[in-house]
């Protein structure tokens, strides 16, 4: 069975739905994922669901398993292995090996492993996002031509923009705004999934 991996975005549309009082079967409709996995996502603090603070556990745990990991022969043949015989993501590997899943499209973007993006079970295409055919934000700049500072999020200010297709409804989606210093959100539901639907 194949690991899921949550988005930050993902989250923020789970406390929504759940403070909306949208029951799991719902949810997990509605994102495609398991109710299992919105159970656990939804019991992952120990106290009422946010979506930011479930992102801060997350990259806190992420963090601490990466520094504990890197690209030794052995580990190397695993990723190769896993890969390009029984077809995993890299995001599937990043989390059982344990480190970041960028840290794998990084080892394959400079040549470390022999697998290239057409190698993945996707070829690629969650890697290159503008071949998706959800509608993209016209506003402001991409995230590959920010100011470093801020990646840093000491500055007020930064917001993301993005959309969540809803995994079994066709056509239904969510756009979110996130702030990228105080976390604050901005939830919208939209009428479609088209660029359209995100620049009302």
């Amino acid at each position: 069975m194949g690991t899921t991996i949550l988005s930050f975005q993902n989250r923020v549309v789970i406390e929504t739905l759940h403070n909306e009082g949208r029951s799991l079967r719902y949810i997990a409709n509605y994102l495609g994922f398991s109710k299992t996995t919105i159970f656990n996502e939804l019991h992952r603090l120990n106290s009422e669901y946010q979506a930011g603070l479930a992102q801060t556990d997350f990259e806190r745990k992420v963090s601490q398993r990466g520094r504990k990991s890197s690209l030794t022969k052995n580990l190397k043949h695993l990723v190769e292995e896993k890969i390009q015989v029984q077809k995993w993501s890299p995001e599937q590997v990043a989390h059982v090996v344990g480190i970041a899943y960028k840290t794998v499209y990084n080892w394959i973007d400079q040549g470390w492993l022999d697998v290239r993006l057409p190698d993945l079970p996707d070829h690629g295409i969650r890697r290159h996002r503008a071949k998706e055919k959800r509608g993209t934000f016209n506003h402001g700049r991409s995230i590959e031509e920010r100011p470093h500072k801020v990646e840093t999020r000491q500055e007020f200010g930064h917001f993301e923009a993005d959309t969540v297709l809803s995994g079994k409804r066709k056509g239904q989606a969510v756009a979110t705004f996130v702030e990228r210093k105080s976390r604050l959100t901005i939830v919208k539901r939209l009428h479609g999934s088209d660029r359209q639907a995100m620049d009302q």
